[in-house]
C-alpha cells in the first residue's frame, strides 16, 4: 500500500467515527437556555402556550367578595383597590357595575377616567390613611358626565342604593312625621381634584400639598402656572355622606378643588351630608355653576389661596351641625385673586351667615339669605381682621345686591370685628348696598328649578 492510500484510509476512519459519535450522542439545543417556570423547551424553542396563570393566585378579597379574573367582585359590585397603584391610560367605569373604592384611588398624570352617566361609585369606610377617596392627580382627567335623568352618584359603601336608583333608604333618618332627623356623614372620603393652576401660599411656592391627603402621598401635590389647565368634565355628580376623618382639623371635603384651572368644566354638582366642608376651592381658576350643598358639618362654600373663579347659581341648605354658609379666606402669598359668587340662595339654621378672613378678596352679589336663627346675639355676617376690613372699604371686597330675610337689624346682622375696623360704617354701608326684608321679594337668589335631579330635591329639602 502506498503512503497516499494509507493517509486516505486513516482520514475515512476518523470521519466514520465522528459520524458515529454524532448519531449516538445527540446535542441538546436547550442547554444553556433559561426556561420560565411552567414553560417547556424543545429543540431550543420555549413553549408557554399551555401555561395558565391564575390571576387570583395572590389576591385576597374583603369578606363578601370573591376573586374573578383578578378583581374582587360581589355580584355587580367590583372593588377598585387604591393599593394597586395609580390608574393609567384610558379607564372607563360603566353604569352596569357599582365601583367600590378601597383606599385612595388615583387618576394618575396622563390618565383619563371616564365614568358613564348613571354610574354608582361607593367608598369603603375608614379613617386616616385607610380612608377611601377618588383623587384626580395633577395631569390626570376625570370625565364624569352624568345627566339630569342619570346622575353619577358617589356615596358610602354603607348606602343601600343599587344600580338604577338615584337614592338609597338607610343613611337619611326620618321621624314619625316623616321629617328628616339626621343625614349620615363621614362614612367615606370624597372627591379630590388637583390641577396646575396658580395658587397663593406662604412663601409664594408654585405648589403645595392638599388637605385631606397625607403629605407623604406623592399625588397630593397641586398648583402651578397654567390658569387654563384642564382636569376634565364634572357634571350632574352627587357626592354623599363623605368627609372621612384624617386627624384633628383635617377631614376630606365633599368636593375639593386644588389649583384646578378654568379649562375644567364643572356644573350641576351636589354635596350632601359631608362631615367637613361642602365644596372647597384652594386657589385655581375653575368656574362652577349650579352647585348645591346640603347639611355639611363645617362650611358650605370655602375659598382659600386666591381662588379666582366664578361660582354661579348656588344653593346652601343647612343641617343641624352646619357652620358658615361662606368662609372666604384671602391669599396666603403675594399672588392675589378674586372669587366671584353670584345668584345664590342660602338657607341657614343656627350657625353664622358668612366669615370673611385673612384679607379676603371676593365679589358677592345677588344672594338671598333666609331661615337663619334670629337670636339676640345676631347671626353674624362678619369681617374678621384689619386686612379684610380694609379690602371692604377700598372696594376690593364687594358685598352688594343681597337680600337678608330676617327680623334682625343691621347692627345685629353685620359685624366688623377688625381691631382697627369700622363696625358702624360697615353696618351702614351694608344696609345701603343690600336689603333687609321680612318676606322674599323673589328678585334675588338662585334659580332652583335646575336642581330637580338632586337628592335634596328628591327628599323635599328644596321646598322653600
Amino acid at each position: 500500500m502506498s503512503k497516499l492510500k494509507t493517509l486516505l484510509f486513516a482520514f475515512a476512519a476518523v470521519v466514520a467515527v465522528a459520524v458515529f459519535q454524532s448519531c449516538d450522542e445527540e446535542t441538546n439545543l436547550c442547554d444553556g437556555i433559561s426556561v420560565p417556570a411552567g414553560c417547556t423547551c424543545t429543540d431550543g424553542v420555549i413553549d408557554c402556550e399551555e401555561v395558565v396563570v391564575d390571576p387570583c393566585e395572590n389576591v385576597v378579597c374583603r369578606p363578601g367578595f370573591t376573586c374573578d379574573g383578578g378583581s374582587c367582585v360581589n355580584g355587580t359590585e367590583i372593588i377598585v383597590n387604591g393599593a394597586a397603584g395609580e390608574l393609567t391610560g384610558e379607564v372607563t367605569w360603566t353604569s352596569d357595575k357599582v365601583w367600590v373604592l378601597d383606599g385612595k384611588v388615583v387618576v394618575g398624570d396622563g390618565a383619563t377616567l371616564t365614568i358613564q352617566a348613571g354610574t354608582i361609585v361607593k367608598g369603603f369606610t375608614g379613617e386616616g390613611s385607610l380612608a377611601s377617596a377618588l383623587v384626580v392627580a395633577r395631569g390626570g382627567k376625570l370625565m364624569a358626565m352624568g345627566t339630569a335623568a342619570a346622575p353619577i352618584i358617589m356615596t358610602s359603601y354603607l348606602d343601600d342604593i343599587t344600580i338604577g336608583q338615584t337614592k338609597g333608604s338607610n343613611l337619611i333618618e326620618r321621624d314619625d312625621n316623616n321629617e328628616i332627623e339626621a343625614i349620615a356623614a363621614g362614612k367615606w372620603g370624597g372627591l379630590i381634584v388637583l390641577g396646575k393652576a396658580p395658587i397663593s401660599v406662604d412663601g409664594d411656592a408654585e405648589t403645595a400639598r392638599i388637605e385631606g391627603l397625607l403629605a407623604s402621598e406623592s399625588y397630593s401635590l397641586y398648583g402651578g402656572t397654567d390658569a387654563a389647565d384642564n382636569s376634565g368634565t364634572i357634571e350632574y355628580v352627587s357626592v354623599r355622606h363623605g368627609g372621612a376623618f384624617l386627624g384633628e382639623g383635617n377631614e376630606i371635603n365633599g368636593i375639593t378643588f386644588g389649583g384646578v384651572g378654568n379649562g375644567t368644566t364643572v356644573n350641576h354638582i351636589e354635596v350632601v351630608g359631608n362631615l367637613d366642608d361642602g365644596v372647597e376651592y384652594f386657589g385655581g381658576s375653575v368656574n362652577s355653576s349650579n352647585v348645591l350643598v346640603w347639611s355639611q358639618g363645617d362650611d358650605a362654600y370655602d375659598v382659600d389661596q386666591a381662588y379666582s373663579g366664578t361660582i354661579d347659581n348656588f344653593v346652601y341648605i343647612a343641617g343641624d351641625n352646619s357652620d358658615h354658609g361662606f368662609e372666604i379666606d384671602g391669599p396666603e402669598g403675594t399672588a392675589t385673586g378674586t372669587a366671584v359668587f353670584t345668584a345664590g340662595s342660602m338657607k341657614g339654621l343656627m350657625a353664622e351667615y358668612a366669615d370673611f378672613r385673612d384679607g379676603a378678596l371676593a365679589n358677592v352679589t345677588n344672594v338671598y339669605w333666609f331661615n337663619f336663627d334670629a337670636n339676640d346675639d345676631g347671626d353674624e355676617f362678619e369681617l374678621d381682621d384689619d386686612a379684610t376690613s380694609a379690602n371692604y372699604f377700598s372696594g376690593a371686597l364687594v358685598l352688594t345686591g343681597m337680600e337678608f330675610n330676617t327680623t334682625l337689624t343691621a347692627d345685629k346682622l353685620f359685624d366688623d370685628k377688625a381691631d382697627n375696623g369700622n363696625d358702624a360704617g360697615f353696618q351702614t354701608q351694608m344696609a345701603a348696598d343690600n336689603s333687609i326684608v321680612t318676606a322674599a321679594t323673589g328678585n334675588v337668589g338662585a334659580n332652583t328649578s335646575v336642581f330637580g335631579w338632586t337628592l335634596a330635591s328628591e327628599e323635599g329639602a328644596l321646598d322653600f
